[in-house]
């Protein structure tokens, strides 16, 4: 009982933090140079690199159009769906209570 049986090895693998470079991502540049303009430095800019490679998350335009339009095409495949069943409900059971008779 208890415990996982399922053994696959390591949920996940950490990469090898050299390959991480802030030269790959030009925001982090034009902030280490900003940064080094006022005397500043960031020790820990390195960290944040993995956060700009487009393999990982894409680039910005893909991501906003994934926040955008996520769920979208299954929202309008049940859009489509509810207008369907409410055209053919109203068609097969018709209201009593319709357009055309004098009663405003």
């Amino acid at each position: 009982m208890g415990g996982d049986h399922h053994h696959h090895g390591p949920p996940y693998k950490v990469p090898d933090y050299r390959i991480y470079k802030v030269e790959d991502a030009p925001q982090l540049v034009q902030l280490r140079d900003a940064l080094a303009a006022k005397g500043l430095r960031d020790p820990w800019i390195r960290n944040e690199v993995w956060r700009f490679n487009p393999q990982h998350f894409g680039t910005h335009g893909e991501r906003i159009r994934g926040l955008l339009f996520r769920g979208f095409k299954w929202g309008l495949i049940a859009a489509v769906a509810t207008v369907a069943a409410e055209k053919a409900y109203d068609a097969a059971f018709p209201s009593e209570h319709g357009h055309g008779h004098g009663h405003h």
